[in-house]
Formats: structure tokens, sequence, C-alpha cells
């Protein structure tokens, strides 16, 4: 049975694509063979995995109307066993296609569920900037929620509005989805304001968030430039460690994979 992680916050620049393609690297790197969903119509996924868009002849749009499967659509990356379901700009017309489909909600869910068994152990669904339709599917589909959240003033802000509508989707498509825990992200060591932030969300949401801290790094910021994975493009810096870290944390909280494996 495929694991199913949802990265979301409606908020962006949070670090939400940073954190999905570095976890799915660490995974892939320990020998799971991860999917990784890129459902923000930006696709910055994608292209931080190297996908370029002539290679996009086929996108998690084409299976969300239901044109093809995920593994007619899925692209090897230069990751071993990191596959990526691609994003392109048709996305951002999806959700409105969608609307006046009976199953909208759950229509990446049953994409997922009719991959063939084994062909994928976990799979990582990095979620666009808002709480629209596309991220309710990806909440629908998911069995976990991770939450980045950036080390700045309103990190909280906007937080009860997606936790609200997390147990909105249980109460009425979803009740197995739970979270699995806040990554904290963009952490500035020299700014006082961050560790001050760390510590209010630390206290409001306790075990929550994970005890990994992703320091804000310039190698994290040009990796994606390169194509490639910051574990990958630099695997020394203080942002790849601090990830590799987070996907021990990770793996932790997930005991039923962490046996399977």
């Amino acid at each position: 049975m495929m694991i199913r992680i949802a990265v979301a916050n409606q908020k962006g620049g949070v670090g939400k694509t940073t954190t999905c393609i570095n976890l799915a690297t660490a995974l892939a790197a320990i020998g799971w063979r991860v999917l990784l969903v890129d459902l923000d119509p930006q696709g910055n996924a994608s292209t931080g995995l190297g996908i370029s868009q002539a290679r996009r002849t086929r996108s998690s749009y084409d299976v969300l109307i239901g044109a093809c499967s995920a593994v007619e659509a899925a692209i090897p990356t230069r990751v071993p066993r990191l596959d990526v379901l691609p994003a392109t700009v048709d996305l951002s017309g999806a959700e409105v296609e969608m609307v006046s489909l009976d199953d909208r909600a759950h229509r990446l869910d049953k994409v997922l569920a009719a991959s063939p068994s084994g062909r994928w152990d976990i799979c990582l669904i990095d979620c666009p900037p808002s709480l629209g339709l596309l991220t309710v599917n990806a909440l629908v589909a998911a069995r976990h929620l991770l939450v980045p959240l950036q080390c700045e003033f309103f990190a909280l802000e906007g937080l009860s509005q997606l936790l609200q509508t997390v147990e909105r989707i249980r109460v009425a498509f979803n009740p197995e989805l739970s979270i699995l825990g806040v990554a904290l992200t963009m952490f500035d060591r020299r700014n006082n304001l961050s560790q001050a932030v760390a510590e209010d969300v630390r206290a409001c949401l306790g075990a929550t968030v994970f005890e990994t801290i992703v320091p804000r790094n310039v190698r994290l910021s040009e990796a994606p430039s390169h194509g490639l994975p910051a574990l990958i493009y630099d695997l020394k810096c203080p942002g790849s460690e601090a990830y590799v870290r987070l996907a021990r944390e990770l793996i932790g909280r997930l005991p039923q994979l962490a046996v399977a494996a």
C-alpha cells in the first residue's frame, strides 16, 4: 500500500517545493520507490528535478481529467527510484474544468489507487499555494499532511485556516487524513525573530513540530536552477544536511513503511 503525503500550506514561498524535492530524493536514496506529484501550475517541482517543458507531454493535468494514468504520465528523474508526475500551466484551468465533475474532489485519489501495487512505495504531493480544488484533491488523496512553515512574523497566520480545511475534508471525504508534522523552514540564525517564531510555533503545536529546522541557505535556492535537488547539488551544505535529518524524522513517524522497507 503506497503511503501518500500531501505537502501543503496556502501561503506561498514557505519552502513547499524545496521540501518535496529534497525529501523525495532522500527517501529514494535509501531505496524507496518514490512518486512526486506536482500539482502546482507553476511546475517548480518538475523544473527543480530537471524535467524540461518539452518532456512534459503528459502531466498531472492529463491525469486529473482522466486522459491518462499516473504510470503513463510519470517521468523518471536523474535520481534513481524517483519519478515525477510533472505539472504544466494547463493545471491553472483544471479547477474550472473539474467543477462540473461529480467526483471532482476524488480525481487524484482514484488515479493513485489505480496505480499498480508495488510500483511506488511512497507518494509526495506538492500542492499549490491556495486551498482550491487542486489542494483539496491532494488532501482527499493523502493519508498524511506535512506543513512547511516559514520562520517569519506571519508564520502562524493562515495555519488555522489550513487546519480548518483539513478538518472539513476529514468530515466530508477522508477520515484517515492526519497531520504528520509541521516543518520549520527558512530559519535565519542571525535573526532573533526566527528563534522567537520557532518557539511560538512549538508552544502552540508541541510534538507536531519536527525537531529539525531547515535553515535559510543559498545552496538550497541555487539547486533548482541546475535542475537538481540540493541533496545532489551540494550534499554537505547546511540545507541538505537538514533535509536528511528531516527525512529520518519523517521515516520515524511512518513506522508501517519503515518496517516494510
